[in-house]
């Protein structure tokens, strides 16, 4: 071998495609291998639901199983009473269900025990069921959006949604949630305007998974420069999906209607200066502590640029209220989290 063809460009982007090939290939093997298991133990529940529930064999019988099943596969785990016993609900959860029978079957056992034990009910269910798989969510991930209630604030904005007529303006701010959750950031109770800023920075990755995988940062502070005067936008995101520049301005207190105005100025000056000839005009966002519904209609009425009124919470909610709020309201279908 030639001593300095493993210095050359050529050497390393060819063990770059090894790596990448490699890599390709152990995943596939993960998720064939994982649709195997996962198909596997629901083969395993349709056998004890039918002895238990059908054929009267009774609940003892379960015991008896995971004794000779561990003996018989001492390699195997997975075949305690408790996770015999998870496989039975398991199918009886999806025995029925052609939409929902093939998703389950593309997430993890892990993953799918947590959609399982952790949500109520079947509309529950298909929504994490159906993001996970089209965001691509780790387990942690998942458990993160279970905890934040995500399912019910992404329903209750779907609700008010639908009080608003239907406008281009209002298929584009579908794409934006109505709350949002930064627990991951660390705040104190005191924080400032610059270290909510400065958190969403320093945490981007936890951020794009709340705020939604098609956002890219351009920047923090972003300067415009209008006429002689510099002004800053807190946050500057491009939108892949909506083809424009999302700007984002972060309020700590209650929303005030003045923040309309401003941010109309900021989208007007970067359609003007910073927008590409073949992006969409740019969207608004304004971020704030808490918002009285009646003073955001009114102060929106007139607005011309799409703008979006969003409240956070920098600790997880309280899901049992949110639950209750939902259920109090007729809602749409739940269709997966797919917007972002």
């Amino acid at each position: 071998m030639r001593r300095d063809i493993v210095k050359s460009d050529e050497y390393r982007e060819f063990v770059g495609k090894l790596k990448a090939e490699i890599i390709s290939a152990r995943q596939k093997a993960y998720q064939t291998v994982n649709k195997q298991l996962v198909e596997l133990y629901l083969h395993i529940g349709k056998g004890i639901y039918e002895k238990v529930e059908i054929s009267d064999w009774g609940e003892g019988v379960v015991e008896r199983l995971s004794i000779d099943l561990q003996r018989e596969f001492p390699y195997m785990k997975g075949f305690s009473v408790q996770n015999l016993w998870r496989m039975k609900q398991f199918y009886e959860t999806y025995k029925n269900n052609e939409k929902l029978s093939p998703l389950v079957r593309e997430l993890s056992w892990t993953q799918n025990l947590m959609i399982l034990h952790h949500t109520e009910t079947i509309e529950e269910k298909e929504f994490y069921l159906k993001t996970c798989i089209s965001e691509n969510w780790s387990k942690r991930e998942l458990e993160r959006q279970i905890d934040s209630s995500l399912y019910e604030r992404f329903m209750l904005s779907k609700k008010a949604d639908k009080l608003i007529p239907y406008t281009k303006e209002k298929n584009i701010l579908a794409h934006f949630k109505d709350e949002y959750v930064f627990d991951f950031l660390g705040l104190k109770d005191d924080f400032s305007e610059k270290d909510l800023r400065k958190s969403i920075v320093g945490n981007l990755k936890q951020f794009f998974l709340e705020f939604g995988r098609y956002f890219t940062l351009v920047g923090d502070e972003y300067k415009v420069t209008v006429g002689n005067e510099d002004y800053k936008v807190d946050l500057l995101f491009y939108h892949r999906v909506l083809k424009c520049l999302i700007a984002v301005e972060l309020k700590i207190g209650k929303f005030k209607p003045e923040y309309v105005g401003k941010m109309q100025f900021y989208l007007a000056a970067i359609d003007e200066k910073l927008k590409l000839n073949d992006e969409n005009p740019s969207v608004g966002l304004i971020l704030c502590k808490s918002k009285d519904e009646e003073v955001v209609r009114i102060a929106m009425s007139k607005t011309v640029s799409p703008m979006k009124i969003a409240s956070y919470k920098t600790k997880i909610i309280d899901q049992k209220l949110l639950k209750q709020k939902l259920h109090s309201l007729p809602l749409p279908e739940p269709e997966g989290y797919e917007e972002n």
